[in-house]
């Protein structure tokens, strides 16, 4: 009989078994907001040289990063969108910019085959970068696609051009790339969008992933559509947000939708202050795990963190949430005088916090907001209101929109209710805010003064209402249940007018 040393029963056992031996609970996550060296001239065409030179330029910043996240244990890491080569170009302009990706289904490492689809500098570097840090890497870069007459959509220049999401494993090679959908005004200028959404996965040892671009998140497709349908574990979420005060801050809205679709989501965006760009993180279900907003410091901020590989399978998952069932279920709590008020162009209806403690109601057509709280103390110098807003929203995207929110006004002036504010001086010793929603997606938001998020201060019930879990631990900006009712958006409301 033969005798193998145990080292070899192991080996055995794991090739009987396969690559689910290699199953991890657990991973580590990585995401780097990026201060993007932008073009001087992006207006000026220039040769592929040069737009190279400007790419290397931000790769160089990308790969510290990278090696950084790394030797931290990060298992993948995510860069945002517009992070090699910035953006403001004209469709001409951007074409240098621009590489031929191919549909990762051909098996390509461009480290080692860089030439294999023509000249691919920047996906071999990515490639590499993955490759010899042992790190998935997610990147935003451009692709380009020939097209001729007998496409009947084909663009006059005779190529399509997307701005594209890649996806480079361990060993560098390509597992997945998407196309942006829903393009952000002015980026029509420069980009085609995809015939259909893309709903983009691959799988790791770590969980299943999916990934989308920015503006996709406020639209059911592919957003939706990789949770509901495709069962991804972690969204992948490059970005260049810019943030508007009080509901769509980076953060704040990122946070919420992880906790709305239950899911594990990894937002990187642009570090640019003077355009109002900051705001990453890495967040799960029941809370964010890191995150940065920062609209002082010029330098990129590198995030990493641990997350369940399978979030359902977590004793702390979220369970299904009815939204309307308390706040259809309760008395009509006693309404005090109301008045309008503009957010983001959006006409909600106010009523105004009177009293330290109380219950309020405010209605809008189908949706009826409630609102049980208590202050710790009353401030004559801080006014906050409960809003409601159930419409379409037609500036900067067309989207039709449920919204429950208690929020600090800008000032003691009612009419400034609404504006963007950053600080306050009110705590709130409790809060219940619940609304009589005509969808099943809502994203529940808590903004703490100073632009900061409340980890494990709030609690989503499974009759809807969004409660505080102890006093504040710093003052309220809002509160919110920021609802998305997908099926009353307009045909093709993924295309959008510009505004220029």
């Amino acid at each position: 009989m033969i005798s193998f040393p145990s080292s070899w029963h192991v080996l055995l056992f794991i090739l009987a078994m396969g690559p689910r031996t290699f199953a991890l609970d657990t991973y580590t996550a990585a995401v780097y907001e990026h201060s993007v060296i932008l073009a001087k001239n992006p207006l000026k065409p220039v040769s592929s040289e040069e737009a190279l030179k400007l790419m290397d330029e931000n790769m160089d910043v990308l790969e510290e990063a990278i090696k950084s996240a790394a030797k931290q244990g990060a298992h993948i890491i995510v860069t945002p969108e517009g992070g090699i080569y910035g953006f403001g170009f004209t469709r001409g302009t951007l074409y240098p910019y621009l590489e031929d990706i191919p549909d990762p289904q051909v098996n390509w490492i461009p480290c080692t085959d860089p030439e294999r689809f023509g000249s691919s500098p920047v996906q071999k570097r990515l490639s590499c970068l993955a490759r010899h840090n042992s790190i998935y890497v997610v990147a935003n870069i451009g692709d380009k696609k020939p097209c001729n007459s007998t496409d009947p959509k084909c663009p006059g220049d005779g190529h399509y051009q997307y701005n594209t999401d890649v996806v480079f494993d361990s060993d560098g090679k390509l597992v997945a790339r998407y196309h942006k959908f829903n393009l952000f005004m002015i980026e029509q200028l420069q980009y085609d969008s995809p015939k259909e959404p893309e709903p983009v996965t691959f799988t790791t040892p770590f969980g299943k992933f999916g990934l989308f671009t920015c503006f996709d998140v406020l639209f059911h497709d592919p957003a939706v559509t990789l949770v509901s349908k495709l069962h991804v574990d972690t969204i992948l979420f490059p970005t260049a947000w810019i943030n508007v005060l009080p509901h769509l801050t980076a953060i704040e809205f990122h946070s919420a939708w992880a906790m709305g679709m239950r899911v594990n989501f990894l937002a990187s965006n642009i570090h640019l202050p003077s355009r109002n760009m900051t705001g990453s993180g890495i967040y799960a279900p029941d809370g964010s795990r890191a995150y940065y907003y920062d609209l002082e410091s010029m330098n990129g901020h590198l995030l990493v963190a641990e997350l369940d590989s399978h979030p359902s399978r977590s004793p702390s998952y979220l369970p299904s949430v009815n939204w309307s069932l308390y706040a259809t279920t309760v008395e009509t709590f006693t309404q005090d005088y109301n008045f309008t008020g503009s957010i983001f162009f959006d006409e909600y209806t106010f009523s105004e916090l009177h009293n330290e403690a109380g219950n309020l109601t405010v209605c809008q057509k189908d949706l009826c907001c409630h609102l049980n709280y208590r202050m710790t103390e009353k401030r004559e110098d801080e006014r906050y209101v409960l809003g409601a807003f159930d419409g379409l929203h037609v500036v900067e995207g067309e989207y039709y929109l449920q919204i429950c929110t208690l929020l600090k006004c800008g000032s003691t002036d009612l009419q400034t209710c609404g504006e963007a504010v950053t600080t306050a001086h009110t705590h709130f010793d409790s809060f219940s805010l619940s609304g009589t929603f005509s969808t099943n997606y809502v994203f529940p938001e808590v903004l703490l003064s100073g632009v900061r998020l409340a980890p494990g201060e709030f609690q989503v019930l499974s009759d809807g209402r969004l409660i505080s879990q102890n006093r504040t631990p710093q003052p309220v900006l809002t509160v919110t249940l920021f609802g998305r009712w997908y099926e009353k958006d307009p045909p093709n409301s993924h295309t959008h007018s510009i505004i220029l």
